[in-house]
């Protein structure tokens, strides 16, 4: 994504057929140039009379929206959330065969899970427990240990490190799967792409400060 705005939509990183069987065509093109899109433009919109936000990141956005003016707050608390999960949710999705986490990933994830077994059942708990629309997320703190969390509607869980996330608003997968949101989380689980995941968290290990000791 850019550095600020204007925002523009990233191109969908793989063929809108590419995830098939798991997530088909149809799905790819709602949730992506449909929904992605608009939170991309009512983004832009909301900002466009702001110029003293303009300079803002994306991240500062999601995270400070309690300072905005009160006529844009709740816009862009909804809509630079939108553009943020999904920018990661595409991002970390790649066609089948599935693939492996790093071993620096895969040490973290035996570390504070047990094993990509017990992390599956965690983040697949909590995407069936957020009631209404929302988000499971897979985060890392700043000494780089993971933690689930899960969030309503678009918010998101910086300023922990987002790895990974499940987007179970229904625009995700009512055209496939109904109301069978487990169903979709297993298919969405064989999509994961687990090289970007690893380069996200080994990244963010060589660039963020140690947590202040206690």
């Amino acid at each position: 994504m850019e550095a600020h705005y204007p925002f523009t939509l990233p191109p969908l990183p793989f063929a809108y057929d590419a995830l098939l069987p798991e997530l088909d065509e149809r799905t790819m093109h709602f949730h992506h140039d449909k929904h992605f899109a608009a939170y991309v433009d009512n983004l832009n919109k909301l900002l466009e009379t702001h110029p003293d936000y303009q300079s803002w990141s994306l991240e500062q956005l999601c995270q400070r929206w309690p300072e905005l003016p009160e006529d844009i707050r709740q816009g862009v608390r909804n809509n630079a959330g939108g553009v943020y999960n999904h920018d990661l949710y595409f991002k970390t999705l790649a066609p089948t065969p599935a693939t492996a986490p790093s071993d620096a990933l895969a040490g973290a994830v035996a570390r504070d899970f047990g094993d990509l077994s017990a992390l599956k059942a965690a983040m697949k708990a909590a995407a069936l427990g957020q009631f209404g629309s929302g988000w499971s997320w897979l985060v890392s703190d700043c000494d780089g240990r993971l933690s689930v969390q899960k969030t309503p509607n678009q918010d998101t869980p910086l300023p922990l490190c987002p790895l990974l996330c499940c987007d179970v608003w229904e625009h995700a997968y009512y055209l496939q799967y109904q109301n069978r949101r487990a169903d979709y989380f297993e298919s969405w689980w064989l999509l994961v792409d687990w090289p970007q995941v690893s380069q996200t968290y080994t990244g963010h290990l060589s660039c963020r400060p140690r947590c202040p000791q206690s």
